[in-house]
C-alpha cells in the first residue's frame, strides 16, 4: 500500500486524542489572555510582578516537563500503559488550580497577591504537565506513518483551536459582557469567578473523556523493554543526554525557544492592544474567532498536502516567517498611515482578516513541528534503542507554557518602562504611551520569530531520511526478535 494511503488510526481515536488539547488550550489561552490584565488592571498588582509570576513557574516547568517525559517513557504497566495512569490522575487538580488563580482572597494585595498568583501558576502548570506530556507522547506513538503523523497532529491542532477559539468567543461575548457599571466587561472583577468555575468543570470533563476513550489503544502501543532500567535520576540524565545530542532535536528546541518569546509577548499584550490601542470592546474582539476559524480550518486541510509537496522543513520555515510578520502588519501599517482608524467601519473586518491569515501560519507551524517531533522519536530509537516520545514532546509542553512565562515577564517590564497606568480607562491613556505599546507589541516582536525561522532551517529529517530510518529500524527489530 502506498505511503499516503496507510491508515493506522481510526477517526474515533483521532478525535478523542485531539480533544485533550482543547482542554489544555482552555487553560493556557485563558491564562495567557486574561491573567496579566486581571492582576494588573483589575486587582492593581504591578505589571512587572504580574508578569514575573508565570516566569517563576517556568523554572519548575524546566524540570517537571522533561522529568515527566522520562517517567512516562519508562513507566511499566501492561494494563494501563505508559501514559494513561498520569492522564487519569491530573484533571481534577488542574481544574482546582485554574479556579484558584482567578479567585484570590479579597484580603490579599501587593506581595501577598503576587505569592498567591505565583503559587497557583506553578501548581497549575505542574499538574498540566502530568496530563499533557503523556498525552502528546501518546499522539507520537499512535502511528509510524510519515504523513499520517501529520494528520493526527492536525486533529490535535484543530481541537487546540476549538478550545482557544471557543474560550475566546464565549468569554468575550457572554462572561465579560458589558454591564451598567463596566462598559468594558474585562475590567469587571465579578465576571472572573463565574467564568473560571464554568471553565474548570469543562476542562475536567474533556480531559477525562480524552483519557477514557483512547485507552483502547494501550495494547498496540510500545512498552519499555524488559531490560530497560526503571526511572531514576541517573536514567533521567541519560534520557536528556540522548535527545540533546540529536542535532535535529536541538534545532527544533532552539526554534521553539525564540518562537515562544514572540508568541508569549504578543499574547500578554493582546488585550492591552485591542482595548487600548485599537479601542475595541470585548464583543468586537470576540469576532476574531471567525477569522481564526478560517485560518485553522485551512491549516487543518492543507498541512499534510504541504508536507507531501514541500516536506516538513520547508513548511516549518515558511510558516514561521509568515507567523512572525503577518500579525505585526496592522500596527506597522497604522504607523505608516495605511490602516483604518479606530471607530471606523473598516477596522474590525480588517482585524478579523488578519486573524485568519495569522491562524493559517500558526496552525501549519504547530502541526509541522509536532509531526517532526514524532519522526525524531524514530531516529532516537534507531540511535539509542528506546522510545522517547515523552522526553521529546516535553519540549512542546514546556514551550507552550514558556511563551506565557517569558512573554508575560517581558511584557510586564515593558508596560512599566513605558509607564502604562494601572486601572486605566480606554481612550484616556496618553498618546505617547499608546505609541510605545504598539511598538513593543509588533515591530519588535518580529525579531525573535525570524530568528526561529532561521534556526528551523537546520532541521534535516526529510522524507528520504525518514524512509532510511524506518528501513533500518525494521532490520534492527527483526534482529532483536531472532535473538
Amino acid at each position: 500500500m502506498a505511503e499516503t494511503e496507510v491508515r493506522q488510526v481510526s477517526l474515533r481515536t483521532r478525535l478523542f486524542f485531539g480533544s485533550g488539547t482543547a482542554a489544555e488550550q482552555i487553560c493556557l489561552y485563558s491564562f495567557g489572555l486574561l491573567s496579566m490584565l486581571y492582576y494588573n488592571q483589575v486587582l492593581g498588582l504591578s505589571a512587572t510582578l504580574a508578569g514575573l509570576a508565570p516566569t517563576l513557574a517556568l523554572v519548575f516547568d524546566a524540570v517537571s516537563d522533561p522529568l515527566m517525559g522520562s517517567i512516562s517513557d519508562r513507566f511499566k504497566a501492561k494494563k494501563w500503559g505508559r501514559r494513561h495512569p498520569f492522564m487519569f490522575f491530573a484533571p481534577v487538580p488542574i481544574a482546582l488550580c485554574f479556579f484558584a488563580i482567578f479567585n484570590p482572597p479579597d484580603s490579599l494585595e501587593g506581595f501577598g497577591l503576587f505569592l498567591w498568583f505565583t503559587g497557583f501558576a506553578v501548581a497549575l502548570r505542574t499538574f498540566m504537565t502530568l496530563f499533557h506530556v503523556p498525552h502528546l507522547a501518546l499522539g507520537g506513538e499512535l502511528s509510524s506513518n510519515y504523513l499520517e503523523r501529520s494528520q493526527i497532529m492536525s486533529y490535535n491542532m484543530f481541537f487546540g483551536w476549538v478550545g482557544a477559539a471557543g474560550t475566546h468567543y464565549v468569554a468575550l461575548t457572554f462572561a465579560f459582557a458589558a454591564t451598567l457599571e463596566y462598559a468594558n466587561g474585562l475590567l469587571n472583577p465579578g465576571a472572573y469567578p463565574i467564568f473560571s468555575a464554568i471553565a474548570a468543570v469543562i476542562v475536567v470533563l474533556i480531559l477525562y473523556s480524552s483519557a477514557w476513550f483512547t485507552r483502547d489503544q494501550i495494547p498496540r502501543l510500545s512498552q519499555p523493554s524488559e531490560n530497560q532500567p526503571k526511572f531514576s535520576l541517573f536514567e533521567f540524565w541519560s534520557d536528556i543526554k540522548a535527545v540533546l545530542v540529536n542535532r535535529n532535536y536541538v534545532f527544533l528546541l532552539l526554534g521553539l525557544f525564540f518562537l515562544s518569546i514572540m508568541l508569549g509577548t504578543r499574547a500578554a499584550l493582546n488585550l492591552y492592544m485591542n482595548i487600548y490601542y485599537f479601542e475595541l470592546l470585548p464583543e468586537q474582539i470576540a469576532y476574531y474567532v471567525f477569522g481564526s476559524a478560517v485560518g485553522y480550518v485551512g491549516a487543518f486541510a492543507l498541512t499534510t498536502h504541504m508536507h507531501r509537496l514541500f516536506d516538513k522543513r520547508a513548511t516549518i520555515v515558511v510558516s514561521a516567517i509568515c507567523l512572525s510578520i503577518i500579525p505585526a502588519l496592522p500596527v506597522m501599517l497604522r504607523m505608516a498611515g495605511y490602516f483604518p482608524d479606530n471607530h471606523t467601519p473598516l477596522l474590525l473586518p480588517t482585524m478579523i482578516a488578519f486573524a485568519g491569515l495569522s491562524g493559517i501560519g500558526l496552525g501549519v507551524l504547530n502541526i509541522s513541528v509536532m509531526s517532526a517531533l514524532a519522526d525524531l522519536a524514530d531516529e532516537n530509537e534507531l540511535l539509542y534503542g528506546r522510545r522517547q516520545e515523552g522526553v521529546l514532546f516535553a519540549a512542546r509542553t514546556f514551550f507552550s507554557k514558556a511563551d506565557m512565562a517569558l512573554g508575560h515577564f517581558l511584557a510586564g517590564i515593558a508596560l512599566d518602562l513605558i509607564q502604562f497606568p494601572v486601572k486605566s480607562t480606554p481612550g484616556e491613556v496618553d498618546a505617547d504611551v499608546i505609541y510605545w505599546l504598539g511598538l513593543v507589541d509588533s515591530p519588535i516582536t518580529i525579531i525573535p520569530g525570524l530568528i526561529a525561522a532561521g534556526i528551523y532551517a537546520g532541521y534535516r529529517i526529510n522524507k528520504k531520511r525518514y524512509t532510511e530510518i524506518q528501513a533500518q529500524l525494521e532490520v534492527k527489530r527483526a534482529d532483536m526478535l531472532r535473538a
